[in-house]
């Protein structure tokens, strides 16, 4: 792409003039990574914007929805179910706009959220929700919902942004394949679902997720206070900026994961991709298998337990880092003064700025030689 071609791309992507400037310099001398962050970085701030927009259009719809006033349909017959008298609604269709909207102590059971009327918002403010064996295919169904358990459903990739800003939530044995199927919602248990989300999980917190097989990009970016076990991901940038959580038993085929990440566990688990962990914070990796290419480069307060380390060069790239590594290293770059690295074996060992001081012990057997 031509320089030209490259300025107004940018200026049709919102990027003003400075922003600009800096592409174009870095473009002239090479720094390609440096690019994709800056681009990257842009992107998050028009993802806000778009957040921020869709906030404005919500309260334009509660707005409407208080002037319009439709019609609730009702439903008797509540009945007594763990000392909380719940009413059930079984085998029924709705479609219209917010359909069930501000109920509490409901049962929903083998229902279908879908046709003609493409109503949004099924559940907006409700509480002490369950609903089981049942179909959505229509938007934003889950939304300031306080209390819910979702059980044995479908939520289609029609079913875009299923829940935000709702809190104590239950999903098991459940499709979630709508784009932004979790955001901003709190204190959230998530067993045996099959996730297909990009965008899943932004800025929630207090996320259990158990059992669980998830494809996505951007996956739980900025969550805090997460738990995960015995789960499988496949996706892009996932666990970015992410704090306070623990990860076992868990497989991560990715790349750019857990860039950012602060105050981090994971522990026996298998994480394929490039550009592992750029840039985190007290991370720590426990009995895991690193698998590809410039792992965890930038890293301040870096742990490695009895970890394998396979296909990994260019490894540790100006990182404070204390590491005990079980397999053979390709090679290791620059790693700061106060680190400490022990492998079995040493492909290369790059030193090329003053700062790259840190100690590189190669242990086989009984001996131990410092490299």
């Amino acid at each position: 792409m031509t320089a030209q071609g490259l300025l107004e791309n940018l200026e049709d992507a919102g990027c003003g003039p400075e922003f600009a400037e800096r592409f174009l310099a870095l473009e002239r001398s090479g720094q390609y990574r440096e690019q994709l962050r800056l681009l990257s970085g842009h992107r998050r701030k028009l993802l806000d914007r778009l957040h921020r927009e869709e906030r404005r259009i919500d309260c334009l719809d509660y707005l409407v929805y208080q002037l319009e006033k439709p019609p609730r349909r009702r439903i008797l017959n509540p009945i007594d179910i763990g000392g909380v008298a719940m009413t059930i609604i079984q085998n029924q269709t709705f479609d219209q706009e917010r359909a069930l909207y501000g109920m509490k102590e409901l049962l929903v059971r083998d229902c279908s959220f879908d046709g003609p009327a493409d109503g949004e918002s099924a559940f907006k403010e409700c509480s002490g929700i369950q609903v089981e064996h049942s179909f959505f295919n229509l938007r934003y169904p889950f939304w300031h919902d306080h209390g819910l358990s979702i059980k044995d459903c479908e939520l289609t990739d029609k079913c875009r942004a299923a829940l935000w800003y709702s809190e104590h939530i239950t999903i098991e044995n459940t499709k979630l394949h709508g784009i932004k199927a979790l955001r901003e919602c709190a204190d959230a248990v998530v067993k045996n679902c099959d996730i297909l989300s990009p965008e899943f999980g932004w800025n929630s917190r207090q996320v259990t997720m158990e059992d669980c097989t998830a494809q996505s990009e951007y996956f739980m970016m900025r969550g805090t206070d997460l738990h995960f076990r015995n789960a499988s991901f496949k996706g892009k940038y996932s666990f970015q900026y992410i704090e306070n959580s623990v990860f076992e038993n868990c497989s991560f085929d990715t790349k750019d994961a857990f860039w950012h990440a602060k105050n981090v566990v994971v522990r026996d688990c298998v994480v394929k991709g490039e550009y592992l962990a750029w840039y985190c914070e007290n991370v720590t990796f426990e009995r895991c298998k690193i698998i590809g290419t410039q792992p965890l480069c930038y890293c301040k307060g870096l742990k490695l337990i009895d970890c394998e380390m396979v296909d990994c060069d260019l490894a540790f790239e100006r990182s404070e880092v204390q590491a005990t590594v079980t397999t053979p290293v390709v090679s290791v770059k620059n790693p700061l003064v106060g680190s400490h690295i022990t492998v079995p074996a040493m492909g290369e060992i790059i030193r090329d700025i003053p700062e790259a001081g840190g100690e590189v012990i190669v242990r086989a057997g009984d001996r131990a030689v410092c490299a």
